[in-house]
């Protein structure tokens, strides 16, 4: 499913095939990048998901603003009040890398793996990190499918079932499906 144009509009219709797909073939983990938290609760009114395994990845403190977390704190407590996992790390693809680019220039290579994978759309990149991390942090079982749901800037516009491997063995990841995305 093709998406017009990327971002928050879709967030809605996004979240609802997440849920739907995952209850249909039995994928049993769901891991949700949400920064404010706002996709993540949307995710948690879809009905069917009580017995699911949720994980919401966040931007790491500090991604906009020095110090600063994105997600306000009473969102954060409300999500592990409905049982999601809520994780907050340093994004496997950007990091320190980043920091170098930043500061010296060039390209590094999680940054070239970054770009690449945004020749798929930024969600599909989005979905890829969040999985790695979330399997990295012993949040979501190693070796199974997830479903993952990313987003272009705010809100999700894409769901992937993927087979995340750990970073130290990043190669094994695997993109099974791609369910939706943006079409620019």
């Amino acid at each position: 499913m093709l998406w017009e144009k990327p971002g928050k509009e879709n967030t809605e219709r996004t979240v609802e095939l997440a849920a739907d797909e995952a209850l249909k073939r039995g994928i049993e983990q769901i891991v949700i990048a949400s920064n404010s938290g706002r996709s993540a609760l949307k995710l948690m009114e879809q009905e069917g998901l009580e017995n699911l395994d949720i994980t919401c990845v966040t931007h790491h403190v500090g991604f906009r603003e020095a110090g600063q977390a994105e997600m306000e704190s009473e969102t954060r407590q409300k999500l592990i009040e409905l049982g999601v996992k809520v994780y907050t790390g340093t994004h496997v693809l950007a990091g320190v890398d980043r920091s170098l680019k930043n500061d010296f220039g060039g390209l590094y290579p999680p940054e070239i793996m970054a770009y690449t994978l945004r020749m798929l759309g930024q969600g599909v990149k989005v979905c890829v990190e969040i999985g790695i991390m979330a399997v990295d942090a012993g949040l979501i079982n190693h070796g199974e499918n997830i479903i993952a749901v990313g987003g272009t800037g705010r809100g999700s516009d894409t769901v992937t079932i993927l087979r995340p491997g750990h970073s130290n063995d990043v190669f094994k990841t695997k993109i099974v499906e791609i369910l939706c995305r943006p079409q620019q």
